[in-house]
């Protein structure tokens, strides 16, 4: 059985099919990325698979259950994690207070709880030493790392993140390519809206293509690096590999 299984996914905003009958499966324990175009309708199968949007048609099953219908939250305390790719903090918030929100939200039983937790990940994605600094004083590769820490804060089986990389320098790329690493290492499947191509290829155990909302190609990266179709549309002939 398949941790999170997508079938038949259609979303429709003024009749346009921005997510026309996908279908994916991601296995506990998998890297899958989901690559494609701009506008190809990644970002909308995320709010679809999180439940901020609401479907049009097909099904979406999470640890066997159907929550095609279940709230944004239902979904959080289910094991679905995410984070955006416009990070938005907490601004009143410091670093700490910000995790202690997500800790709270998700399965921590107590605020003490919450704290210890809050801690522990702050430490585990670099930002010890920031604990107690506002959010105006943190670079964007911070904000990141604070994005991600609280989406791991509501303990999540599944962690869905969105362009992680977007904004980055190369070094920033590698250590955040670092950090994901440490994150699986902790049991977590990951699944990733990404266009930097290198972070594909190194965190990635399958890839799945998008083009005009629906599937183009899935499969290793190297098999759809190498495949025509997704070399045409999205690609192009400089793919790292």
């Amino acid at each position: 059985m398949a941790l999170l299984e997508v079938s038949g996914l259609v979303r429709r905003f003024r009749g346009l099919a921005a997510v026309d009958r996908l279908s994916f499966r991601v296995a506990e324990g998998q890297t899958v990325a989901i690559i494609g175009p701009n506008g190809a309708g990644k970002s909308t199968t995320f709010n679809l698979v999180s439940g901020l949007l609401g479907v049009d048609g097909g099904t979406i099953r999470f640890r066997g259950a159907d929550v095609t219908r279940s709230p944004a939250h239902s979904r959080t305390r289910a094991g679905i994690g995410r984070t955006f790719q416009v990070v938005q903090p907490f601004v009143d918030l410091n670093v700490m207070d910000n995790v202690i929100v997500g800790a709270l939200f998700g399965a921590s039983a107590s605020l003490g709880a919450a704290r210890a937790d809050a801690n522990r990940l702050i430490e585990l994605v670099g930002l010890g030493d920031k604990r107690f600094s506002g959010v105006s004083a943190l670079t964007l590769a911070d904000r990141k790392r604070l994005e991600l820490a609280r989406a791991l804060a509501t303990k999540p089986v599944l962690l869905m993140l969105d362009e992680v990389m977007e904004g980055l320098t190369p070094t920033e790329e590698r250590d955040a390519v670092r950090l994901l690493s440490d994150v699986r290492a902790e049991g977590v499947t990951l699944l990733l809206i990404e266009h930097v191509m290198s972070t594909v290829r190194d965190l990635s155990d399958h890839v799945l293509v998008m083009d005009y909302g629906k599937k183009l190609a899935e499969g290793s990266y190297e098999e759809v690096a190498h495949d025509p179709k997704v070399i045409e549309a999205y690609l192009g002939t400089d793919t790292e590999t």
